[in-house]
């Protein structure tokens, strides 16, 4: 069987398995269900979070369906992502795993994908760090760190209908592209299978919102980009190691601005907030814009602005691939757009939360008011 049918295969056994869990919520909600209490909860009726079942469920089949060597090493990287994902999972059934054991769980299977795969981050480009990356444990405990962050930054921007499906699908896809560039068929290939699985749970995800990916869906997605990433740079010497970090820029910057956010006004950076950029956007711009909109629609309609802030950086990083000074300033440039568009995004949000507290404070001084004139 071909690649192409492959990728169509997946496409359709994640899309089925999606479809499939909504339809049987019924049997599983008790445990599945997502609530509706939380900072960070925009969506206004209960919806299964076990879309990683749904992507894992696609995987498998891809897998079964690719050539031989090309399924041996997507087979080895689901087998290091098994952590992250049963983590995960296991918060989406119990809301019981702690924030610590899903990020150690998230660097384990770094770990575990470099004693299977052998590959790991040897080099950044910097001349001290890279001479301290060339001894073997720095080099898997720098990598676990990595996967780890990324595989929880995918977990933050997970906030609303397609979002994070949708931006882990171009950042895949840009490292997909940059592999062929490199003549890496089999990297290619796989970026292309986790694209088309995700793509077969976003035509559920978006725009309704009928299945969320939940921790277990985000944590997988994001391993396996944070992972193919590692392996992008260490199987093509050619490739810039800021390439692949480019790529996966938009929940990079998303964490690492959250957590500057949060020291610099002595927060915990690990607390769950309502001030990250997509939160702003439906609150600053979707609402103000669109007030009429089902609730739904307001929430799907955010994405689409993440996803235009995670191609840039993505199409910069497809472009300038082998060219490290040209990436370092894409870098700068890109966290620059995000910055200059998370200070609109906060203002205008700011003026939309002081309109409705003026309404309502308006609302609660004229009725009494009304009601004394006509007595």
């Amino acid at each position: 069987m071909n690649n192409l049918t492959a990728l169509e295969y997946a496409w359709v056994a994640s899309f089925f398995a999606s479809l499939g869990i909504v339809l049987t919520t019924k049997w599983h909600g008790k445990f599945s269900l997502d609530g509706l209490t939380g900072v960070q909860k925009f969506h206004a009726v209960p919806t299964p979070r076990v879309g990683g079942v749904a992507l894992i469920f696609g995987l498998f089949v891809g897998w079964q369906c690719l050539s031989e060597e090309t399924s041996k090493l997507l087979g080895l990287i689901l087998a290091a992502g098994l952590p992250a994902f049963c983590f995960g999972l296991a918060e989406d059934l119990t809301k019981r795993v702690s924030v610590r054991a899903r990020l150690l769980a998230t660097m384990a299977s770094g770990v575990l994908g470099w004693m299977l795969i052998g590959a790991s981050i040897t080099r950044v480009g910097i001349p001290g760090l890279d001479t301290l990356l060339s001894i073997v444990p720095i080099a898997v405990v720098f990598t676990a760190f990595a996967v780890g962050g990324v595989a929880n930054a995918v977990n933050i921007i997970d906030g609303f209908n397609g979002l994070a499906s949708g931006a882990v699908t171009i950042s895949l896809g840009a490292l997909g592209v940059i592999a062929l560039q490199c003549g890496d068929q089999e990297l290619a290939t796989i970026c292309f299978m986790v694209c088309a699985v995700t793509l077969g749970f976003f035509a559920v995800n978006f725009p309704f919102g009928k299945l969320f990916l939940g921790d277990g869906g985000a944590y997988l997605l994001g391993f396996l980009l944070a992972w193919l990433a590692v392996m992008l740079a260490y199987r093509n010497p050619a490739v810039s190691v800021w390439a692949p970090l480019l790529a996966a820029a938009y929940p990079i910057f998303e964490t690492v601005f959250t957590i500057m956010r949060r020291v610099w006004k002595r927060q915990s950076p690990g607390l769950p907030d309502s001030f990250h950029l997509h939160s702003l956007i439906k609150v600053g711009i979707v609402l103000r814009r669109f007030p009429t909109l089902r609730a739904d629609l307001r929430n799907a309609l955010v994405s689409p602005f993440c996803w235009l802030i995670a191609a840039v950086p993505a199409a910069l990083a497809v472009i300038f691939a082998t060219h490290t000074e040209a990436l370092l300033w894409s870098c700068l440039g890109s966290f620059s757009v995000y910055l200059v568009f998370y200070t609109y995004a906060a203002a205008a949000s700011t003026h939309q939360r002081s309109a409705e507290v003026v309404q309502f404070t308006d609302r609660n001084v004229t009725e009494p008011r009304a009601v004394r004139r006509a007595s």
